[in-house]
This record gives C-alpha cells, sequence and structure tokens, in this order.
C-alpha cells in the first residue's frame, strides 16, 4: 500500500493554472528587500556582512518563480544555503551560520510553494534537497539535538501547510466539477425527453399520414408537413446541445420538463417564509424546451437559496422578460447585505448550463441590499412553427 501511495504522489500532476506572479509577489519582494537592508544596517554582528546581504538579495528575489519553478528555486536556495555554510567553514573555520534572518522566511515561502504548486515528483526530489541540506548544515552546527528537532518541524510546518491548501482547492474544484458535469447530465436527459417526445409526434402523425394516403391526400400532405416540422425542431435542439454528456443509465420520459409554464406553481408554494412576487414578460409560450427548462432550474434554485440565506428578507422578485432575441431572468430578494457569498455549486452549475446554451448567468450581493442572479439566454427559434407548450 505504501508503495501505491508513493507511485501516485510521484504521478500526480502540477495544479493547473498556476499564475507566473501577481502583485502579492512584488509586495513580498519589497518585504524582503526592505527587511534585508534594515538588518543588515542595524544588527552588529554578521559573518561576512557583504556575502551575507547579496546571498539574502538573491534569496527575495528567488519567490517570483516559486509557481511555475518549485523545484528549480528550492535546488537553488537550499543548494546555496549548503555552499555558502561549507566555504564558511573552510575558509574560516567558523561554526557560526553566514547569512540574514530575512533569509529564512523566504526559505519558508519557497518551502511552501514546493507542496502548493508543485508536480509529485517535484514534490519527492525538493523534499529530498531539503533534507539533505538540512542534514549538512545540522553536522556543521553545533545546535543541540532539541534545538534541531524543533528547526525540521519548523521548516517542515511551511509544506504541510501547502498542502493542506492544495488539498482544500483540488477538492473544491472537484466538487465544482462534479457539479458542472451533474448538471451537463441533467440538460443532456432533457434532450432526451424532448427528442423522445418529438420522435413519437412524429410516429403517429407518419401513421395517420399513410392511413390517410389513399382516401385524404391533403390530409396526407399535412400530416406529412407536421412531421417535416416535428422533425426540424427536434434537430434544432439537438444542434443546441449537442456537447452536453449524458448518463447512458437513465430512462426517457415523453413529458418534457418543467419550464416557464410551471412557475406560478413553484411560486406559489415556496416551502419557506418569503413572499414571491413574479412577473412574467413577453412571448414565454415558444421558448425551446431547453431555454425553456433552463428558465425554471435558474428561478428555483435562486429562490431556495434566498429561503435558505436571505438574512431578514421578506419577499423575493422573480421577473423573466422574452424579447426577440433573447430571455432574461432577474430574481432578487431584500434582505441585508451581509457580504457573504452564496455562489455554492447550485449556482456552479446554472452557470454551466447557461454556458452549454450560449448564455450568461451572473450573482452577486447587490448594490444596496439582497442578493442578486441575472441571467441571459439566447431565446432561438420563435417563429409561427415553433410548438407552444402547454400550461399545466
Amino acid at each position: 500500500m505504501l508503495r501505491d501511495d508513493l507511485r501516485t504522489l510521484w504521478t500526480e500532476p502540477r495544479p493547473p493554472d498556476a499564475p507566473a506572479r501577481v502583485w502579492r509577489d512584488w509586495m513580498l519582494l519589497a518585504a524582503g528587500l526592505g527587511g534585508v537592508v534594515l538588518e543588515a544596517t542595524l544588527r552588529e554582528h554578521v559573518v561576512w556582512r557583504p556575502v551575507a546581504v547579496v546571498f539574502a538579495v538573491w534569496l527575495c528575489l528567488l519567490p517570483l518563480w516559486r509557481r511555475t519553478r518549485p523545484l528549480t528555486m528550492v535546488t537553488l536556495a537550499f543548494g546555496s544555503v549548503t555552499l555558502l555554510q561549507l566555504a564558511s567553514l573552510v575558509a574560516t573555520a567558523s561554526r557560526e551560520p553566514v547569512g540574514l534572518d530575512t533569509g529564512a522566511g523566504v526559505v519558508f515561502v519557497l518551502v511552501y510553494a514546493l507542496s502548493r504548486w508543485g508536480a509529485g515528483r517535484e514534490i519527492v526530489l525538493g523534499g529530498a534537497v531539503i533534507l539533505t541540506a538540512f542534514a549538512l548544515c545540522a553536522a556543521m552546527d553545533e545546535t543541540p539535538a532539541a534545538e534541531l528537532a524543533g528547526g525540521f518541524v519548523f521548516l517542515l510546518l511551511p509544506g504541510l501547510i501547502g498542502a493542506a491548501v492544495r488539498f482544500r482547492v483540488t477538492g473544491r474544484e472537484r466538487q465544482l466539477e462534479q457539479m458542472r458535469s451533474r448538471e451537463r447530465e441533467q440538460l443532456a436527459r432533457e434532450l432526451h425527453d424532448t427528442v423522445a417526445h418529438h420522435v413519437s409526434a412524429m410516429v403517429i402523425r407518419a401513421q395517420a399520414g399513410r392511413v390517410l394516403a389513399g382516401t385524404d391526400p391533403s390530409a396526407a400532405v399535412e400530416a406529412l408537413d407536421g412531421v417535416e416540422e416535428e422533425g426540424a425542431r427536434t434537430l434544432e435542439e439537438m444542434r443546441a446541445m449537442v456537447t452536453a454528456l449524458r448518463n447512458r443509465g437513465a430512462g426517457a420520459q415523453l413529458a418534457p420538463p418543467a419550464g416557464v409554464a410551471d412557475l406560478e406553481r413553484l411560486v406559489r408554494n415556496p416551502g419557506g417564509r418569503l413572499r414571491v412576487d413574479l412577473g412574467l414578460d413577453g412571448e414565454l409560450d415558444t421558448l425551446p424546451p431547453a431555454v425553456d427548462a433552463a428558465v425554471y432550474r435558474i428561478v428555483q434554485e435562486s429562490v431556495t437559496n434566498a429561503m435558505r440565506h436571505a438574512v431578514d428578507a421578506t419577499e423575493v422578485v422573480v421577473r423573466v422578460s422574452a424579447e426577440r432575441h433573447t430571455v432574461r431572468v432577474s430574481v432578487r430578494d431584500n434582505g441585508h447585505r451581509t457580504g457573504r457569498g452564496r455562489a455554492g455549486y447550485g449556482l456552479a452549475g446554472l452557470r454551466e448550463r447557461a454556458a452549454l446554451l450560449g448564455g450568461k448567468l451572473q450573482a452577486g450581493p447587490g448594490a444596496e441590499q439582497g442578493w442578486h442572479v441575472e441571467a441571459e439566454l439566447p431565446r432561438g427559434r420563435t417563429e409561427s412553427g415553433a410548438h407552444p407548450r402547454p400550461r399545466r
């Protein structure tokens, strides 16, 4: 089992999208250089002061590449520390450490970056470099064993913190990806149900046309027109959602999923303490089924979040408006603006659904109060050939 764990660690890739440099890096560099200047000026006894200052400046520059080249930076830092200690021992026969204390803080940052941003093999090799450098420096020093043990634990602490942060971020990203995958699967199941619904109608019309072909040719032609219309609509839905992944084990349902027609029933029984004010505007009866279902899901998730998280809110305002080319959805509550986010996994899934449909969704605290969810979805086909959804 230990061998399998080591093999898993060795093959672990680097975290994706590691930033090269951010504004914090320049602040860290400025703080390090400022610390070097203060320590070199105010500290009375420094072994090889000019060399120690140059070496500390060198260490302060290394964190600029700590995310993109973590193993290289750790090797340069700990290798140079070891070489400097060896040089001082050979030249002066002194066991007193060379360097400024400011450099030690920079070394801790590099240890953190190794476990946070390095690949598995980089972490293993970097850990070997750190242990070797620590052992050589301990052998050249006359530090008591208890202090060496404490220093070793203190040196490893940034690495443990980096690993914990990495595990937490990776776990959250994995959960978000699972939520996006579930949303894509749900969307694909709705596409499956829509296609099954239209194909069933096509089969019925084709059967009717075959029966009427001999006695009433005009009625047969009308039935064939209906088959053509249903087929065109089905192809349109399939093209719109072809990138979604579908759970192969899900069974087909011939009824279309919940949509705008079901919003009135949803807000009549929200299952919470808030009053829901629903406003529908525009031609909403001829939306493509995928967009229709997305509108319902956005309102449902947003109202549920308001019921659970809105602080001292009394009302949720829901507005759905259809324009010529787009459908806009707005959900707002009148609770206190606490600054705490509600953008959890549910909203992440809705953003994925909106993106798959070619739209966008934004969520965040309002300018003065409450939480706002705004979505814009492409309307799709709106000509008279579209089939309106029945009110339920």
